[in-house]
């Protein structure tokens, strides 16, 4: 199957990079969502089947009346030492961390190639050995020290240039890279493993930077790896769940999904619970399969009953699935959010939500941020809503801020929950801090760059990179 490329706005095709929405200029048809063409020779295909909706079109998220001035527990923040992976740990889970306290910005510092037209910045950044890593949009690596936030180490994984041409030659051969961009970074063990779009996925010394291993992927791999229990886990644009030995690179087994024409343009990171590894992919499948052998457990399908048009076609899990106390929770553009029994499969309640952002589980409540910029605050146990907050709200705006908004419309990143407050930030440059309970605003911070990823926190604070390719400590 080949899939033609499109033009895209471009503050929105980055936020499709990250966890926002994509929106399509007049003359694009959605089945061109992913510029890249792949190989199909040789490759085996899961048949298409039938999905079945959970969640009807016509249904809202509302505040549940009975939940109104219903308190809620919340554990204590901890601090956490380091974020080795995007979502700080296997499970893609960090219950409420100790770090932003004084809400204020450190120090920032730039790490490589700001993005622009041809590459884009898609990986979040990842803490270990008292270090940040980050990853630019030309596959430029750096460790940068995680107090000061001074350059330790940089290296350029680029594939070679051709002579006398625009394009790189990959490590599989081929010359048509030159939309290589994005990937992601994850640690364990003192090295650092970095999945990139040209096509490949790599073992750094974490400590030097040194190449210590390459493996080729037949299509641009624009999300993160998972790596534990010595197995590499990482998706690629193909829709197709790979795993290599972390050892040494060596292929293991691999999942496809169902084929999409239509999809963000990236993918999510698995996450890993015992000896269950839980993927989303770009048809809206949700599937669980052991970590040893890739053997099925269960698949769901968050999709609704009905689309009425091409952008809501684009069925999409494009956040991170997150385990957490036993259930799985995932969120997809096609507007279903879930919680799903980890081993069972069975869906134990869903919203009627549209986001490619990744769910906050803490406590007893579950945080997530919606393509339109609402955060909502469910119930774990009943999916029941406490409360809703338009961060896009429009009634106190001007007719020049509500044209500009219209325009270009501020997209949300995940959520952290961080010293008692929900941090998200913006498109726009901003960081915002509610209070966990209401939803009411406590603090506004102004980034100065566009945001698209969620921050982490490491130490007593959070980071954040921007798509101007800075590094930014808030104390």
């Amino acid at each position: 199957m080949s899939r033609r490329p499109m033009t895209l706005k471009r503050s929105l095709l980055l936020a499709a990079m990250m966890s926002a929405a994509v929106s399509v200029t007049g003359c694009s048809t959605v089945s061109k969502l992913n510029p890249f063409g792949k190989d199909d020779k040789n490759k085996a295909t899961a048949s298409q089947g039938q999905r079945i909706s959970v969640i009807a079109f016509d249904q809202k998220v509302e505040a549940a009346d009975g939940l109104k001035g219903v308190d809620f527990f919340l554990p204590e923040p901890q601090a956490q030492a380091d974020w080795r992976l995007p979502g700080g740990s296997p499970e893609q889970s960090v219950e409420h961390v100790a770090a932003g306290k004084d809400f204020e910005i450190a120090w920032r510092k730039g790490f490589g190639q700001k993005a622009n037209r041809t590459f884009h910045i898609t990986a979040n950044p990842v803490s270990a050995e008292g270090k940040i890593f980050v990853l630019d949009g030309e596959a430029k690596v750096s460790a940068l020290d995680a107090v000061t936030g001074e350059t330790l180490w940089r290296q350029d994984l680029r594939p070679a240039r051709q002579p006398g041409k625009r394009g790189f030659m990959g490590i599989g051969g081929r010359k048509d890279d030159t939309k290589g961009f994005g990937g992601g970074v994850a640690y364990a063990d003192g090295k650092l493993y970095v999945s990139s779009g040209f096509r490949f996925v790599a073992q750094l010394d974490a400590a030097t930077g040194k190449e210590n291993w390459r493996q080729a992927t037949s299509t641009p791999v624009h999300a993160a790896p998972t790596v534990v229990d010595g197995r590499v886990f990482v998706v690629s644009t193909d829709n197709e769940l790979l795993t290599f030995a972390a050892a040494d690179g060596t292929p293991g087994w691999t999942y496809q999904a169902l084929i999409e024409p239509a999809r963000i343009l990236g993918a999510s990171s698995p996450a890993v619970s015992g000896d269950t590894v839980v993927a989303g992919f770009a048809s809206g499948e949700l599937v669980a399969l052991r970590t040893g052998n890739g053997n099925d457990l269960w698949s769901e399908a968050l999709s609704r009953a009905s689309r009425t048009n091409a952008l809501s076609e684009i069925r999409d899990i494009a956040g991170r699935p997150v385990i957490y106390k036993g259930d799985v929770y995932a969120v997809s553009h096609s507007g279903v959010f879930a919680a799903t029994d980890l081993r069972t499969g069975q869906a134990r309640w869903t919203l009627p939500v549209t986001a490619i952002t990744t769910p906050w589980p803490v406590g007893d409540v579950v945080y997530v941020v919606d393509k339109a910029g609402q955060v909502i605050c469910a119930s774990r146990d009943s999916g029941q809503v406490h409360w809703i907050r338009d961060l896009n709200e429009t009634d106190k705006l001007s007719k020049k801020q509500k044209k500009k908004l219209a325009k270009r419309p501020r997209i949300w990143s995940s959520p952290i929950l961080a010293s008692g407050r929900l941090i998200t930030v913006s498109s726009y440059g901003e960081a915002v801090a509610l209070n966990p309970k209401t939803g009411a605003t406590e603090k506004t911070l102004k980034i100065g760059a566009p945001v698209l990823l969620a921050p982490i926190a490491v130490g007593d604070k959070v980071f954040v990179t921007t798509d101007e390719a800075d590094l930014i400590a808030i104390r």
